[in-house]
């Protein structure tokens, strides 16, 4: 990807998440950065030894050209960083100053090719910062990401490059152009409008401003939240108070001669689900739901600055209000058109949220009333109740070496790619890869390395990353991609194998449809290769790969005890199916109450903004009006809502990216029920084709409509969520 689409913000990268589960692509130009840097940075002191000697610098000899971890120290990032940028200015004034007429390949290709060196660079810094952390990386992404935003802002609002590429555009059809190379054209010049280069001086010098403060605070928002992640703890030295545990979880929780409980999500929710201390239960929700709400890492006076600050920047772009910037371009186009397509889900789903809280209730009798952190834990008794199932049986059959191994199965069918290890060196010793090849050539696809476990210098969720982007310039020296997989899988204790509960299962074949989207492209330029296209349409190539995961063909191939090897019980399969839905009303109740929040934020002119002063007050107002009833917390609230608050655009107005691509899962697979085949060969063939290697070579409904046939219609989701699709 181009520097110049190397916009800010610490999560270098777009957040893909479901309940917990992101992907990670670099944001690109539609997200501008940030201030004049010709006017405001100063000139760095150039130490030449020191930067002969930056492994950052080095041409890397290493397998598959992977980062050097283990010779990269935190002191060579920022020199690097500053180097780098200081080549990218060099390169983009090689293109304005270039005597010759602005053409395709001197200004367009040009462009795309620039910042190398920053990419390389920011992108390990980004992924490390993500993945191993530390007290001096945080601080220094404090001063890399505002220089990184300083000089974006300054390609962005370059007059004379601007005219270069609008010169090009205005040519565009009379030159002996391919379709990548016309959508290169359409892109470049899409991203430089709608960063404000077609505005007035003064208008982009506030935007210019205002990119750079939300930089700076984006970065202290995911700082913070990481932070109150991490500082809480309790210590349990009772075992007794451990009530409902599994042997296998305590043991993993074990830290001496304690037991330390955490709020990382996979920590929480077995926790939640299978504690019989309604007590510890009750401070376990708290701490989880209480993050960065208070003292140094309260986060509310941040966010909210935030949303006025990106109200602001819209109206100054010309539209209403943030939401409308960036729906523009998504499959769902207006801010009401997400707002009617999430409460059609929502209505059905909330009154089903009722029954479930109804059921619960009359489970416990009159002993208490039923709050909100009883939720996981009884939902998971009336599962027993009503369906004789646990779903804790299952996790002796979901070991991860098995789990894998049936992704990689999948892929081998499905998109005809084989997966091999390889030995090398990552940036942590948990860290496996994975050489990725066409099956029939043997020809390299890409690197795939995968992080699977969770430690405190590593950031919550899961997601999916690139080290490098896809590139093949004219064919001279294609370059194919390095990308990454991360999970936050609980530790098993030492010689204990990693058992997996199935939503981990289906979070695993998520991201991989993720890697698979990144891996696969047969994009030439870095602005639309891989992991490219509107928010609500990235998910979708994720999203479809889980139905595959709990198919009993499929399950009967990798579900495999992993004491016995005894495949899963077919059983086992039909209860897990016949409770599939249960619970369907907590869960989609909580996931679009934050959508909707998401929304809400988004929404404000500048004026409504400015008059927010309390964070949770208005979170309180908003989900009232929606009548979200007390017993169920959004999903994220506002104060640890990192896809929408932890960088400077993420999912801001596109969280409900993940239920609009079910639409398009749900839908892409009927189409394979209805073959008859879940591997037919030619559907595999269309959507490897039209999702997995186009990127964002043409406009997403398009894309989809290539693959399906047909567009997509609601019916397929209201129908696997147990819904009223209103047919007979």
């Amino acid at each position: 990807m181009t520097a110049r689409n190397y916009l800010l913000g610490s999560a270098a990268a777009f957040t893909l998440m479901l309940a917990g589960c992101d992907a990670v692509r670099t944001p690109t130009a539609e997200t501008p950065a940030e201030t004049d840097v010709a006017e405001t940075s100063e000139t760095p002191v150039v130490d030449e030894a020191a930067l002969a000697e930056n492994p950052l610098l080095q041409d890397w000899d290493t397998p598959y050209g992977v980062p050097p971890f283990a010779e990269i120290g935190d002191e060579d990032y920022l020199p690097a960083i500053d180097f780098a940028i200081a080549e990218l200015e060099a390169e983009i004034d090689a293109i304005v100053n270039n005597a010759d007429a602005p053409t395709f390949e001197n200004t367009i290709v040009a462009l795309d090719k620039a910042g190398g060196t920053l990419s390389k660079v920011a992108s390990t810094f980004s992924n490390i910062t993500g993945t191993d952390t530390n007290d001096r990386l945080q601080e220094l992404a404090t001063e890399i990401w505002p220089k990184i935003t300083a000089v974006s802002n300054q390609i962005s609002f370059n007059e004379d490059l601007f005219a270069r590429v609008n010169a090009v555009k205005d040519q565009a059809e009379n030159l002996d152009l391919d379709e990548q190379d016309l959508r290169l054209i359409e892109l470049t010049y899409r991203g430089f409008e709608r960063a404000g280069a077609t505005q007035s001086a003064d208008v982009k010098e506030k935007v210019a401003a205002i990119n750079e403060e939300m930089s700076s605070l984006t970065t202290q928002f995911s700082q913070n939240l990481l932070a109150s992640t991490k500082a809480f703890k309790l210590d349990v030295t009772d075992e007794a108070e451990l009530a409902g545990l599994s042997d296998s979880f305590k043991a993993a929780l074990k830290d001496g001669d304690k037991w330390v409980l955490t709020v990382d999500r996979s920590v929480y929710e077995t926790f939640m689900q299978q504690s019989e201390n309604r007590d510890l239960r009750q401070q376990m929700f708290d701490g989880y739901r209480l993050r960065a709400t208070e003292g140094e890492t309260d986060n509310g006076p941040l966010l909210i600055k935030i949303a006025q600050l990106r109200a602001e920047k819209a109206e100054l772009l010309g539209y209403e209000n943030h939401a409308a910037y960036i729906l523009e371009y998504n499959m769902a186009r207006t801010p009401q058109n997400v707002e009617d397509f999430l409460v059609r889900v929502w209505e059905p789903g909330l009154a089903q949220a009722k029954t479930e809280r109804d059921e619960m209730q009359a489970l416990i009798g009159d002993e208490f009333t039923f709050a909100g952190h009883d939720w996981w834990h009884y939902s998971e008794k009336v599962r027993q109740d009503k369906y004789a199932f646990d779903s804790n049986v299952l996790k002796p059959y979901f070991e991860l070496s098995a789990v894998r191994q049936g992704a990689w199965n999948m892929a081998e069918r499905l998109f005809n790619i084989t997966l091999e290890d390889v030995d090398v060196e990552g940036w942590n010793p948990v860290v496996t890869s994975y050489d990725v090849k066409d099956k029939e050539t043997g020809e390299h696809l890409g690197l795939f390395m995968m992080d699977m476990y969770a430690r405190d210098s590593k950031r919550g969720g899961a997601w999916m990353s690139s080290y490098r982007p896809s590139t093949n310039y004219d064919d001279a020296e294609e370059v194919r991609p390095i990308i990454t997989n991360n999970l936050n899988l609980i530790t098993p204790a030492e010689g204990e194998p990693t058992l997996m509960n199935f939503s981990e299962v289906e979070t695993f074949f998520h991201e991989f449809g993720h890697g698979l989207h990144g891996l696969l492209t047969q994009i030439k330029y870095s602005e639309f290769s891989g992991v490219d296209g509107p928010r609500d349409y990235t998910e979708f190539p994720a999203q479809i790969l889980e139905h595959w995961a709990g198919e009993e063909e499929m399950l009967a191939e990798y579900a495999l005890h992993y004491e016995t090897g005894e495949p899963i019980p077919l059983e086992l399969i039909e209860k897990m199916r016949e409770a599939a839905n249960h619970n369907q009303g907590f869960r989609t109740t909580e996931f679009i109450a934050a959508s909707l929040l998401d929304l809400a934020w988004h929404r404000l002119s500048h004026e409504e903004a400015l008059a927010i002063t309390d964070a949770r007050a208005f979170e309180k107002e908003t989900l009232e009006g929606y009548g979200l009833v007390e017993e169920i917390e959004p999903r994220y609230r506002s104060q640890y809502f990192a896809h929408i608050f932890s960088s400077p655009v993420g999912y801001s107005s596109g969280y409900y990216a993940y239920l609009w691509s079910e639409i398009l899962d749900a839908d892409g697979f009927t189409a394979f029920q209805e073959k008859g085949d879940i591997w037919d060969p030619e559907l595999a063939a269309s959507l490897k084709k039209w999702v997995y290697e186009s990127g964002g070579l043409r406009p997403a409904d398009e894309l989809y409509r290539l693959f399906r046939g047909s567009d997509p219609t609601i019916e397929p989701l209201l129908r696997i969520r147990g819904f009223d699709t209103g047919e007979d």
